[in-house]
């Protein structure tokens, strides 16, 4: 039987991140993916890599402060694929968020930021708020000027993937595990391969990056094992045939009190996310008629040079989902934690489970997710004279 260090289930950006980072560190790792790198959530995000901005409403200040010093990193280590962008924050007489409040938020956003450059924040004089085309004006007390960062997320995590088979890792595309059995001793991991032949792998370790069907992973697993209780939480995106606007917006909900992103992309503009759960986990995620009215409804709130939402919907060329994972808690999606759970059980010390998780700190989540399988495995010798350009830890 065939022998690894560490296999890793799932292909998006959180396992690609757990081989690579498992692979710069000297271990052996073959990553499963049972459809194609970077087809689920992350080729499907709003393309941010960013602090966060909004989590400092519900005091997610560490979750804030990591992400930022991760947007610095990533700007480093991959300026072809990850580059800064300006972000306005226009205030309405009706808005939620007053001058004062966003002011606060930003300076504090600069502060967690260290220092970084990017961390400055202005106030635009009203001189120059027609410069944002199709800007509602009426109404409008304030535009709050701040940086972050954009990407493209598919082939960020790609990326990625190259980097982890540069450095050694194995990757199966077309891969569906089928029964994982513990033991003291080692997982013993059933899959079947793309050309649906059934295999078998011993590992001394799993990590399990499934996105969404983390728990569903889990359900294979002998003897059964304890799971986190989650919510299916979909995010939609809409492409619309208008001039993207020089950068992006961060508008409030005329709805309710989330906010949403105005951002160009590829010669056109994206509006998302929202935030609607599911009840089941659909093979493809497909957007409902209530996400596309709420998100053109926002958009035509604050662009009303369109008469009617049937006008703007004849703008609409694209759709697209992606399903991301919180813990079951009394709160809506849009005030709930978004950190990472790595977890594990000392029923089964082999096996680490990723719930959650961001784009922007897939590097921090898989340096935990190897971490916490390394006093099982142990450690190996790293690899040295890395290329610089390689997206490790």
């Amino acid at each position: 039987m065939e022998s690894v260090d560490l296999v890793v289930i799932g292909g998006g950006i959180n396992g690609v991140g757990a081989a690579q980072y498992a692979a710069a560190e000297g271990y052996s790792v073959l990553l499963l993916e049972k459809a194609h790198i970077a087809s689920q959530t992350s080729a499907n995000s709003s393309k941010l890599i960013h602090g966060g901005l909004r989590y400092l409403e519900s005091g997610q200040i560490s979750l804030v402060k990591k992400s930022l010093h991760q947007r610095r990193e990533l700007l480093k280590l991959a300026p072809e694929l990850v580059k800064p962008v300006p972000f306005y924050i226009p205030i309405y007489d009706s808005s939620e968020r007053g001058p004062w409040a966003i002011r606060a938020g930003l300076s504090l956003y600069a502060l967690l930021s260290e220092f970084d450059p990017l961390g400055r924040f202005r106030q635009l004089p009203s001189v120059h708020w027609a410069k944002i085309k199709g800007l509602k004006l009426k109404g409008l007390k304030a535009v709050f000027q701040y940086w972050d960062a954009q990407t493209d997320d598919k082939l960020l995590t790609q990326a990625v993937a190259k980097s982890a088979i540069e450095l050694g890792a194995k990757i199966e595309e077309g891969a569906v595990c089928t029964h994982i059995e513990h033991s003291e001793q080692a997982c013993h991991i059933h899959y079947v391969n793309q050309l649906q032949e059934q295999r078998l792998i011993s590992a001394k370790a799993v990590i399990n990056a499934s996105g969404p069907w983390v728990n569903q992973v889990l359900d294979k697993v002998s003897p059964s094992i304890a799971q986190v209780d989650i919510d299916w939480i979909q995010g939609t995106h809409l492409v619309l045939d208008i001039t993207p606007p020089d950068g992006i917006l961060y508008l409030e909900s005329c709805y309710d009190k989330r906010v949403i992103f105005v951002i160009p992309w590829k010669g056109k503009t994206l509006v998302g996310t929202t935030e609607h759960q599911l009840n089941e986990l659909p093979n493809k995620p497909e957007a409902t008629q209530e996400e596309v009215d709420y998100l053109l409804g926002i958009y035509l709130h604050h662009f009303p040079q369109y008469q009617s939402s049937e006008e703007l919907k004849r703008k609409l060329t694209g759709q697209y989902c992606g399903v991301r994972v919180l813990p079951k808690q009394d709160k809506n999606a849009f005030d709930r934690d978004r950190d990472t759970l790595i977890y594990s059980v000392s029923s089964h010390p082999r096996i680490v489970t990723i719930y959650g998780g961001k784009l922007t700190t897939f590097r921090c989540t898989a340096k935990e997710s190897v971490d916490a399988v390394k006093t099982i495995v142990g450690t190996r010798q790293k690899q040295t004279n890395l290329n610089s350009e390689l997206l490790i830890v």
